[in-house]
């Protein structure tokens, strides 16, 4: 999967002529009154209806926001693949600070565009919306997942997210260390919201030790106050550069390895929540050349997908957990592939993904 970007002209260009495009449908929405400004993307449908989450978040510029909708859409299709759903990759985009312009009639506004799709499209929670959102939304869409259970959803997903990250970085810990347990290992946390603050209460219960960053100070606060024993740094430079990190979670968002992090990167290991962690490609390879590990992000993040998919049909948790669990035999098939193909992880990962789309796309005689 490669990032685009730049302006909307060579987003078209992505779209219709190059191998990062292949979208199926990109929708640009707008509610003059409500203030709503809006993007949905499909990147497939080859395995069922488009799933994923909205994104509330105040781009600099339109054509940020389009490019991040195909980025986020493109990964969608891979985690679902490898998810092993029958849901093809989705994802929106409404542009604006959430905490300055969310309201009920924006939120609505959206929900009917959601609707107008006709079910090709399935949302759910991401950056900037929550359960309570989705509520609203649902109002207007009965497309949508990621809802309270008090009405007829399956509640916050990022717990089942955070618990297969752990998953995956105990899958790594058993390719690199031999031993699945993290009892001991230096674990640097990016971020430690919505996700990443679940994450800490699963690495603490096993014993491992924690440092942790987050640009919100809340966050970081609402963490020391209830473990005193996990380590703050001031920002991502500081804790990637810690003398004896074991592992780094990135948990924030997308592009946190670049060409200068993995430079001064100490972890033998990387496997967090973020989405779209690798910042260009490339990147994956740097960090193959100098032995880290890589557990690809839309494998090991996949929990909450997997949620929301299961409230399609009744929720039940404990079949979420169990799906979500084998999330450390899939990250371990990856780095076997990867192994025997003799490439990076996020490329065998790939591999894998697209070939269970071409096969769906094939039985469908698309």
């Amino acid at each position: 999967m490669t990032d685009v970007s730049g302006a909307p002209a060579d987003v078209l260009h992505t779209l219709f002529h190059s191998d990062q495009g292949g979208h199926e449908q990109v929708v640009l929405c707008q509610d003059r009154a409500s203030g709503l400004k809006a993007v949905i993307a499909l990147h497939s449908t080859a395995l069922g209806p488009a799933l994923g989450g909205t994104r509330f978040y105040p781009y600099a510029t339109e054509a940020e926001a389009v490019a991040d909708a195909l980025n986020l859409a493109r990964g969608m299709s891979y985690k679902n693949a490898m998810a092993g759903l029958d849901h093809g990759g989705g994802k929106a985009v409404i542009i604006g600070d959430p905490d300055t312009i969310k309201t009920e009639a924006l939120l609505l506004a959206y929900g009917r565009f959601v609707a107008s799709l006709g079910g090709r499209y399935v949302t759910a929670c991401d950056v900037g919306t929550y359960v309570a959102d989705m509520d609203v939304v649902a109002r207007e869409c009965r497309w949508t997942t990621g809802r309270s259970p008090e009405n007829g959803g399956a509640g916050d997903s990022s717990v089942l997210t955070a618990f297969g990250v752990y998953q995956g970085m105990r899958a790594s810990a058993q390719h690199v260390w031999g031993d699945p347990s993290l009892r001991g290992r230096t674990v640097g946390v990016a971020g430690v919201g919505k996700v990443g603050h679940h994450l800490v209460e699963h690495l603490l219960a096993e014993g491992a030790q924690v440092v942790i960053t987050d640009v919100r100070r809340d966050a970081v606060e609402r963490i020391a106050e209830r473990h005193p024993s996990v380590g703050v740094v001031a920002d991502t430079e500081r804790l990637i550069a810690i003398d004896g990190l074991d592992i780094y979670a990135p948990c924030a968002l997308g592009g946190a390895l670049n060409d200068d992090s993995v430079r001064v990167l100490t972890a033998k290991v990387v496997c967090g929540a973020a989405n779209n962690q690798l910042a260009h490609p490339g990147v994956e390879k740097d960090l193959a050349d100098r032995g880290i590990l890589y557990a690809p992000d839309y494998v090991v993040n996949a929990g909450g997908v997997i949620q929301v998919a299961d409230e399609l049909h009744g929720f039940d948790f404990e079949r979420c957990r169990a799906k979500a669990a084998k999330i450390f035999d899939t990250t371990l098939a990856i780095f076997a592939r990867a192994k025997e193909d003799g490439i990076p992880p996020a490329a065998a990962a790939d591999r894998i993904a697209e070939q269970r789309m071409h096969e769906a796309a094939q039985a469908r005689g698309r």
